[in-house]
C-alpha cells in the first residue's frame, strides 16, 4: 500500500497539518514497526523529543512525526517520507488497523457448545468449543464467545460485544455493547461478604448486580465483584488491565484506566477519567474525583479530590513526594551530621 493512499484513508479525521509527498517519495508501505526496529517498507513513529535521535538512524520509509521542523528536515534530508501531527501516537495507532485486524471467527454455534433452553441469541453471533450458556442469558448480535467461556443464568451480554476464551460470566452479570473480556477474567463472582461472629464468619449472600457499560475493556485474570446488594458498575469506556481487582459495591466512571494488580476494595466511588498506575491500592470506601491519578503502588486511604496526582503509601499530594523522596536518599548523610553534633555537645 502506497504512503499517500494510507493518508488519503485517514481522511481528515488524522489531523495530518503537514505532508512530505511527491511521485519520488511516495514508498510502499508493507507493515509497521517500531522506529528502533523499522526496516525498509514499515512505517513508525516519533512521539516527541526523546525518540528524536531515532531519525537518523530508524530504516523506516515513512514516518509519522510531531510537528518539530527540525525532525521533519532530518527526515527530508534522509529521504523519508513523513507526516506531522499533534498526536502522532494516535496516528499510528488509527494506521494499524490497515496492516492488522483481530482474528474473529466466522458466526456459527459449535456442536460441542451447551445452551440451555430459554436463551435468547441474536443474529451473527459465535459461540465456540465447549461454551455453557445457562438459562435465561441474552446474547446480543454480533457477539464472539470463544472456547471454554461459561456464562450463569440470566446474564445480558451486549452487542458485538467479545468474550475470549475461558473467561467466566457470573449469574446478575450486565454487559453492555462493543466490550471486550480477556481470557480468565470472571466478571460478577461473589463479593467478599463476611460477617465475623462468636464461632466463625457468616457468609452475607451477594445479591446484586454487577454492570459494565458499554466499550469497557477487561484485561486477563481481573475480577469484578458483584455486591450484596445494589451494583457494582464500570462507566462506559473504562479499560481494565490484566490482574486488577475490583471489589463488591464499587462505582468506577467513564473513561478510566486502570493498569495492572490495580486493587480496589469495597465501596469505592472513582469519578471519570481516572488513571490509577499499576499496583496502586485504595481502601474501603475512598472516593475518588474526576481526573485524578494515583502512581504506581501508591497507598490510597483517603478521599482524593478531582485532577489532584497521589504518589506512595500512605498516598500524599505528588508533588509532596518527590519531596520527601529526595531527603530521603539523603538521610544518611542527615544522620552522620546529626550524630556529629551529638558529640559536639556531649564533649562541651
Amino acid at each position: 500500500m502506497k504512503f499517500s493512499d494510507i493518508l488519503a484513508k485517514l481522511g481528515d479525521a488524522a489531523i495530518c497539518n503537514s505532508l512530505n509527498l511527491n511521485k519520488d517519495n511516495d514508498p510502499e508501505i508493507a507493515g509497521m514497526a517500531a522506529v528502533d526496529e523499522a526496516t525498509s517498507g514499515t512505517l513508525s513513529y516519533i512521539e516527541g523529543a526523546k525518540f528524536a535521535a531515532m531519525v537518523g538512524k530508524t530504516g523506516a520509509s515513512a514516518l509519522i512525526l510531531p510537528q518539530d521542523e527540525a525532525l521533519q528536515a532530518q527526515a527530508q534530508e534522509r529521504g523519508i517520507a513523513w507526516i506531522a501531527t499533534p498526536e502522532p501516537k494516535l496516528i499510528f495507532a488509527r494506521t494499524l488497523k490497515f496492516f492488522y485486524q483481530p482474528w474473529r471467527p466466522t458466526p456459527e454455534i459449535h456442536p460441542t457448545a451447551v445452551i440451555y433452553p430459554n436463551v435468547k441469541i441474536g443474529n451473527d453471533v459465535y459461540i465456540g468449543p465447549h461454551v455453557v450458556v445457562h438459562q435465561g442469558v441474552e446474547i446480543g448480535s454480533g457477539v464472539c464467545i470463544h472456547a471454554n467461556v461459561v456464562i450463569y443464568p440470566d446474564a445480558k451480554i451486549g452487542d458485538r460485544t467479545t468474550l475470549h476464551a475461558n473467561c467466566t460470566i457470573h449469574e446478575r452479570t450486565l454487559i453492555g455493547a462493543d466490550c471486550e473480556i480477556h481470557s480468565g477474567a470472571v466478571i460478577g463472582a461473589e463479593g467478599f461478604g463476611f460477617v465475623p461472629t462468636a464461632t466463625g464468619w457468616l457468609k452475607v449472600e451477594q445479591s446484586g448486580y454487577t454492570v459494565l457499560e458499554d466499550g469497557v475493556v477487561v484485561g486477563c485474570n481481573s475480577a469484578i465483584d458483584r455486591p450484596a446488594v445494589g451494583e457494582t458498575r464500570v462507566g462506559r469506556y473504562t479499560i481494565i488491565d490484566n490482574l486488577v481487582q475490583i471489589g463488591h459495591g464499587c462505582q468506577i466512571g467513564a473513561g478510566c484506566a486502570l493498569a495492572g494488580q490495580s486493587g480496589i476494595a469495597g465501596g469505592v466511588k472513582i469519578g471519570n477519567r481516572v488513571i490509577l498506575a499499576g499496583q496502586s491500592g485504595i481502601a474501603n470506601q475512598v472516593k475518588i474525583g474526576d481526573g485524578a491519578i494515583a502512581s504506581a503502588k501508591a497507598g490510597i486511604h483517603s478521599d482524593v479530590a478531582p485532577g489532584e496526582i497521589v504518589s506512595g503509601t500512605p498516598a500524599i499530594p505528588h508533588k509532596q513526594f518527590i519531596k520527601v523522596s529526595t531527603i530521603l536518599t539523603r538521610l544518611p548523610d542527615m544522620y552522620q551530621n546529626l550524630k556529629q553534633l551529638q558529640r559536639q555537645i556531649t564533649q562541651k
